[in-house]
């Protein structure tokens, strides 16, 4: 799951057919798809958003809406 990753890691998305309809557009919409790089850039504490690059665009998405997402590390 992508919520997983530490900062700095890298992976491969595999699957974002979970993740919500307006999540996976806006992914979409950025380039990101299945079979993109990312990188974890921060995390914010408490359970806040995930900055995440690929494509080198920055990204930010919720940690619930992260951990729809499966990814394969590298």
């Amino acid at each position: 799951m992508l919520s997983m990753l530490r900062k700095g890691e890298k992976a491969i998305i595999t699957d974002i057919s979970k993740a919500d309809e307006l999540v996976k557009r806006r992914l979409l919409d950025l380039g990101i798809t299945e079979g993109s790089e990312v990188c974890i850039k921060c995390k914010m504490p408490f359970g806040g958003p995930f900055m995440l690059e690929s494509c080198g665009q920055c990204v930010g998405i919720r940690k619930n809406e992260a951990s729809c997402i499966k990814v394969e590390g590298l």
